[in-house]
């Protein structure tokens, strides 16, 4: 859950007359969730938000799954994803369910267009590269590293700094928030929590457009991209102020939980949505009894799909993953390390591993054209060679 912000210009009263130079009106928009009774945001435009001179359906999104086979483990290098198209159009989305898709986006070029999705939050983890985030909130700049959390609906475009940029890309049918169990009555962060309010960057500055002319913002509804036209520039917001608005969190500020013997991984957890959460596996120190186990145990998902995202270091207990890979771990069969990474972890002091791990309460189906990526040896892996 984010904290009260405001930013720009403002009345002091909300929905009460906030006139212009010229002594015409800006243009109030509440942007609520859960109806009017979940957080929201007020916005002050200077053309209405409504004034659309022209929709058309552009692009069926629907995805195409696989057709359902032996369950297994999968493993999928990301990495061999082509570059090419910007941060959305670009994106290459590899599983899915009702909840969420999870994709990759190794974007070349900027935004010519602007992008709301409107069926939930989007979460996208920068894995390389830095640019910058333009919204109807302001603008945000990204590094590796950083969760950039974008509400339901927000207008955005991102503009890479170079062709580096490689995101982790998480579209949800929800909302995305901080885990319940570290916030208080009054939704504030609480001492055992692994990161707090100052660890969360808002939009750090407002960037207000009053230009006329022919600006698009495509629309994800529905299963469909669809194409809105308006005679102003779309980033029009004079001020705003609420709870609802683009953040980053960067997983080198998430503080690990330790203990003496093997930690389960909701420990690592840092957000959550609609049936799933997303924890962040960060460097830390192994456990210190002095007969523990670093290395985790088999286990069988309990109700859940594992999937993780392999961002930079030694796996400890996997082999043959690379940065980038994808692993999915099915529930209906367990699943745990490779040969030989249980006798190797142990007297290990500390790992440099990090990773996104991303666990779903339904489960997820592969997106049919990510079998051009898959390593289809891997579910064999736990077979020893000896």
């Amino acid at each position: 859950m984010t904290y009260y912000r405001q930013m720009g210009k403002i009345p002091k009263k909300r929905h009460t007359i906030f006139r212009k130079e010229d002594e015409s009106l800006f243009r109030e928009q509440v942007m609520g969730t859960k109806g009017f009774s979940g957080v929201q945001s007020i916005l002050y435009h200077h053309h209405p938000p409504t004034a659309m001179k022209k929709a058309e359906r552009y692009q069926n999104v629907t995805p195409i799954y696989e057709e359902e086979g032996a369950l297994c483990h999968r493993h999928f290098e990301t990495d061999k994803v082509k570059e090419g198209g910007d941060a959305v159009s670009g994106r290459q989305y590899i599983l899915g369910n009702d909840d969420l898709l999870i994709g990759v986006a190794k974007p070349t070029k900027e935004m010519k267009y602007y992008y709301r999705n409107s069926d939930g939050d989007e979460l996208l983890f920068v894995h390389r590269g830095t640019g910058k985030l333009e919204t109807m909130f302001g603008t945000l700049t990204y590094q590796p590293g950083d969760y950039i959390i974008i509400p339901i609906a927000t207008i955005y475009r991102i503009i890479p700094d170079s062709k580096e940029t490689k995101l982790l890309v998480v579209e949800t049918s929800s909302h995305v928030t901080t885990p319940r169990r570290y916030r208080n009555e009054y939704g504030q962060l609480l001492e055992h929590s692994p990161f707090c309010e100052r660890d969360i960057r808002g939009p750090e500055r407002l960037e207000t457009y009053t230009d006329k002319g022919e600006f698009e913002v495509r629309t994800k509804s529905r299963g469909f991209l669809h194409s809105h036209i308006y005679d102003h520039h779309p980033l029009d917001v004079v001020g705003w102020d609420g709870y609802v608005y683009p953040w980053i969190f960067n997983i080198s500020d998430f503080e690990p939980i330790t203990g003496r013997i093997h930690m389960p991984p909701p420990i690592h957890q840092t957000f959550e949505g609609h049936n799933f959460v997303i924890c962040s596996f960060c460097p830390r120190l192994y456990d210190y009894h002095p007969e523990a186990i670093p290395a985790p145990y088999y286990h069988s998902n309990v109700n859940s799909d594992e999937v993780l995202y392999y961002v930079e270091g030694n796996f400890m207990s996997r082999k043959g993953i690379n940065e980038g890979s994808i692993t999915l771990h099915p529930s209906g069969i367990p699943h745990g390390p490779h040969p030989g990474t249980i006798e190797n972890s142990i007297g290990k002091k500390e790992t440099k591993e990090l990773a996104v791990m991303i666990d779903t309460f339904r489960p997820l189906k592969v997106i049919k054209n990510a079998h051009e990526i898959e390593d289809s040896n891997y579910k064999y892996s736990w077979v020893s060679k000896s």
